[in-house]
């Protein structure tokens, strides 16, 4: 099972991370890195890269990709070369997935009209042109469709998809290996749990945070 983690200049690393860590733990896994062009590719902070071993062209036929959000994702949602290997994956993979703002690109590519979509919760509602359903759930899944709200909910996504391939207990062991076992210090990890004055602020800003 070949699964295609797709990266681009100034994505968010645990976009790509998170899923990375989860879905290539499924049995027979081949994960792969690829862009456009093989070779390191700068996390949105530029302190990180990932290396994609593989260029887009070499890599047709991913069972499962999966597309990160980040700030990057603006420059690309115009980018044929990409928008056309997402379209031409997507015909022969047995799930298509993002992270995020990933799934802007999914719906760039016209592969999200009709669905239930979500991404981060400043972008949800950018997918409404492209003819998607935006829905703020963190996990959506609406056919071979899988797509994941901001960043951490990526490892929310892969565990999902693992169980239903590989079932439930596979996914409680990755689960378990992982220690995925969240207690987070605050309660303000989504708009509806946050102090109202920072989803405001950053409400605001939007177009400069994921730009």
């Amino acid at each position: 099972m070949q699964i295609a983690i797709v990266l681009y200049d100034r994505f968010t690393a645990l976009d790509a991370v998170g899923p990375y860590e989860t879905l290539g733990r499924l049995p027979d896994a081949e994960t792969v890195f690829v862009a456009e062009q093989a070779g390191p590719v700068r996390s949105d902070t530029g302190a990180l890269a990932l290396t994609a071993d593989r260029t887009l062209a070499e890599v047709r036929s991913p069972d499962i990709v999966v597309v990160p959000g980040g700030p990057g994702q603006s420059a690309q949602m115009e980018n044929e070369p990409l928008l056309d290997w997402l379209r031409t994956a997507d015909r022969t993979s047995t799930w298509t997935t993002s992270v995020c703002t990933g799934s802007l690109l999914l719906a760039a590519a016209g592969l999200l009209r009709g669905r239930r979509a979500t991404s981060h919760w400043l972008a949800l509602d950018v997918l409404r042109p492209y003819g998607a359903e935006p829905t703020g759930e963190r996990v959506v899944l609406d056919g071979k469709y899988v797509t994941a709200a901001g960043v951490s909910s990526g490892i929310d996504m892969g565990l999902t998809l693992v169980g239903r391939i590989a079932g439930d207990e596979h996914a409680q062991a990755v689960q378990l290996l992982t220690e995925y076992d969240p207690q987070p210090p605050y309660g303000a990890g989504s708009p509806g749990k946050a102090p109202a004055h920072l989803v405001e602020e950053f409400r605001a800003k939007s177009r400069f945070i994921l730009t």
